[in-house]
């Protein structure tokens, strides 16, 4: 799995974090990893962007960024209103390809969900994945409205025959109410993949170094952790 395609069920619902934990666990195991951001919206040019927040949290990753638009929006919107060219899905598959023959894992991290448009196209991060070939780990919010959502992203990249690699819960709180609890045994059903962790809320305010340190125990093997679900599993529902 040399390069992973990272999206979300929307917004806000921890995926740089969890890029950001994959590419801890990927470190501590001892493999080189680049982070490439496909569309950074929202920020300044001298700002810290996705990819550069990753390489805070994570430690030494390679960052990378295909195109950068000032408003917080859509990209193919920002990049309209900016009067700048938009991203296309080739240019972030020759990216991530060029950075996979000089890493052992490439996570390509979107912006919101998956069929959020790059261009005036319709390009989006699933063309991405199609282009590349690639698995999709796919982020998802814990509480109530993240069945939907996530089995519409499944049903998504099922239809293009896509690998939905599993699911990671992106903010998992201290006292999960009863939607929560009951998701974490709906959300591999809905979605048919494995889930393959669980973020604790407010991981990314962690310093640095804790925050290494915890990352492989929040995602399984499969992404080079220790995260188990079963146990996981009994928790929640202790």
């Amino acid at each position: 799995m040399p390069i992973l395609v990272i999206t979300g069920t929307g917004t806000e619902v921890g995926k740089t974090v969890t890029t950001a934990a994959v590419a801890a666990a990927a470190l501590a195991a001892g493999r080189t990893v680049a982070v490439l951001k496909a569309a950074q919206t929202g920020v300044g040019p001298d700002e810290r962007g996705d990819a550069a927040e990753v390489a805070r949290l994570a430690g030494p990753v390679t960052v990378a960024e295909v195109a950068r638009y000032p408003e917080p929006l859509a990209p193919a919107t920002a990049a309209r209103r900016a009067g700048r060219d938009p991203v296309r899905p080739a240019d972030v598959a020759e990216a991530a390809q060029k950075l996979a023959t000089e890493h052992d894992l490439v996570l390509v991290e979107g912006a919101g969900g998956l069929l959020v448009r790059f261009d005036e196209a319709g390009g989006t991060l699933a063309d991405v994945a199609e282009l590349l070939r690639a698995p999709v780990l796919l982020v998802a919010s814990a509480g109530l409205g993240t069945l939907n959502t996530t089995e519409l992203t499944a049903r998504e990249l099922r239809g293009r025959r896509l690998e939905l690699l599993g699911v990671v819960i992106g903010s998992w709180p201290g006292t999960p109410d009863l939607a929560m609890r009951c998701n974490v045994t709906d959300l591999p059903e809905v979605s048919g993949a494995p889930l393959l962790g669980a973020l604790p809320e407010g991981a990314g305010a962690l310093a640095p170094a804790d925050f290494r340190a915890a990352a492989p125990g929040w995602v399984a093997p499969r992404l080079d952790g220790t995260w188990r679900a079963e146990a996981f599993r009994e928790a929640a529902d202790a």
